[in-house]
Formats: structure tokens, C-alpha cells, sequence
């Protein structure tokens, strides 16, 4: 009507690129953890791998600037990345699954990477808007430890993500930060998707008996405590340790051991969430 006052919004160029982006993909699970050493990557890797050896299509995104692993565990570092007029070309590890790191763009691995927070925002930005990441089933992020720049970035880039999925080991100190990511994703107004317990009791290889090195049942109490799903614990494995060096998750090399079992067991109920089959929470 004349007389009345309309805003026009008008929609950045880059800003329409992320939402392109973003509308190819049908489910995101953002990986976290309150500190380091927990073995994210590692649960990352294996839950984007089992995702993809179901049949789905799936990327796998790491979002840690600094400490680039994921390259390893597949046993792609040394890949090299091309790009056309369509974007970025992700590394393709068989069957299904896509890989976008920082670790790809560095030559020299023991050069670390100085930058402050606008260049690491604007380089997370680039790795979702402009990957030709395409048509997907399910996006795995694995962030950084903490609720700093990375976390909060991503979680402001995908504000439409099924949840965030929060890593833990049975040690106090690790539970009192797995609190933190959750109460992170709550202020972010973030479904919280579950925990897992990583490095949950080990199978003594010698005896047999079940040897609780880190304690155990601990990440299960956190769940309950702050109200959210429990998806499992992942029990210290060696054959976790030996096929990730070898750039072969577990879930393919070794898909009978405890560890792989376990992964297996988490990815069955993530789908069943997300995909409104009856899953937990």
C-alpha cells in the first residue's frame, strides 16, 4: 500500500551459494567434543565410512583448520585437489564418500597454520558453499575440541543440522566438557543427537576379561543426566589404533572386532533417528 514501508532484503551472492549448497544435503551430524584426545576424528571417520558402506551418499567435512587428521585415516593426505568453474572437487574414497580438509591445501604437514578467526570462518564457509559436495544423503563434520570459532561458525553456516553428536571418554574431565557441548548446542538451539563414549573398557587380549582402563559408564550417566540419547560406548581396541595409521577404518578392516561392532551399532541408531524410524530421542 503507498505510504507503507517495505524492507527489501536482498540476499548476498555467497549467502545464495551456502543455501544451494546446503539444499543438496538431506541430513548433517556435527561431530564434537568438549576437549581433545577423545578419538572425534576417529568416531567421525568411522560413522561417515559405515554410513557410506550402507549405500548412502556421504561427505565428510573436516572442520578442524589446525590439527587436520581425517586425510590420514583414510590414507589420502598426499591428494591433490582440482577445481573447475563449479567449485572445489572433494577427494572420493570408494564406496561413497566425499572428503573436504585443510589438510589437502598444505603441502608440508609440519607447517602449522597461523591464522585467526575471520580466515578460519572464511575458509569453513568455502568448504560448504564451494565443494561441489552435490547431491547427499548425510554431511559428517568433525569439529575441533571446545565451543570456539570452528563450532560456533559451523553451527551458524548449518543452522538446519539434524544435531550435534558429542564424543566423550569415561574420565571426569572429559564428561565435566562433554556438559559444555551440550549446553553449547542448546544455547545454539541445536538438537543434541546423542553421546558416545569412546575408549569404554578394553577386552584384554591375553585373558579375556574386560579391563576398565578410563573407567566406564560415565558418558551413559552424563546422557541421562542432561536428558539426551545415549548412542554407545566404543571400547579401546588396538586393531582402532593400527588400522587408522594404515589409513583404513576399523569398520572396513577389521568389521567382526568389539570397536567396529560398536561403531556399527552407533550408526544404526543415528539412522533410525534421523530418518524417523523409531530411533532414541
Amino acid at each position: 500500500m503507498e505510504g507503507d514501508n517495505i524492507e527489501v532484503k536482498t540476499v548476498k551472492k555467497e549467502d545464495m551459494k551456502l543455501m544451494r549448497s546446503l539444499s543438496r544435503i538431506r541430513h548433517t551430524i556435527i561431530v564434537t567434543s568438549g576437549k581433545g584426545g577423545v578419538g572425534k576424528s576417529t568416531v567421525s571417520a568411522n560413522i561417515a565410512l559405515a554410513l557410506a558402506m550402507r549405500g548412502y551418499e556421504v561427505g565428510l567435512m573436516d572442520a578442524d583448520i589446525h590439527g587436520p587428521n581425517i586425510p590420514k585415516m583414510f590414507h589420502i593426505e598426499d591428494a591433490v585437489l582440482y577445481a573447475d568453474e563449479e567449485g572445489i572437487v572433494p577427494i572420493i574414497v570408494p564406496p561413497h564418500l566425499k572428503v573436504m580438509s585443510m589438510a589437502f591445501l598444505v603441502r608440508d604437514s609440519d607447517n602449522p597454520i597461523i591464522w585467526r578467526g575471520p580466515m578460519k570462518i572464511g575458509a569453513l564457509r568455502q568448504f560448504i558453499s564451494d565443494v561441489r559436495w552435490g547431491d547427499l544423503d548425510y554431511l559428517v563434520v568433525d569439529l575441533p575440541p571446545g565451543t570456539g570459532d570452528e563450532p560456533l561458525t559451523v553451527a551458524q553456516l548449518i543452522p538446519n543440522a539434524d544435531g550435534m553428536l558429542v564424543i566423550t571418554t569415561p574420565q571426569e574431565v572429559a564428561l565435566l566438557n562433554s556438559r559444555k557441548s551440550v549446553g553449547f548446542a542448546r544455547q545454539l538451539k541445536m538438537p543434541v543427537l546423542g553421546i558416545v563414549e569412546n575408549m569404554s573398557g578394553m577386552v584384554c587380549p591375553h585373558c579375556g576379561k574386560e579391563v576398565d582402563l578410563f573407567k566406564k559408564g560415565g558418558g551413559e550417566q552424563a546422557a541421562k543426566e542432561l536428558d539426551v540419547p545415549f548412542l554407545g560406548s566404543v571400547p579401546l581396541d588396538p586393531k582402532v589404533v593400527i588400522s587408522g595409521d594404515e589409513g583404513m577404518p576399523v569398520v572396513l578392516a577389521n568389521g567382526d572386532s568389539p570397536a567396529a561392532k560398536a561403531f556399527n551399532g552407533i550408526v544404526d541408531r543415528l539412522i533410525a533417528a534421523m530418518e524417523g524410524k523409531g530411533g532414541q530421542g
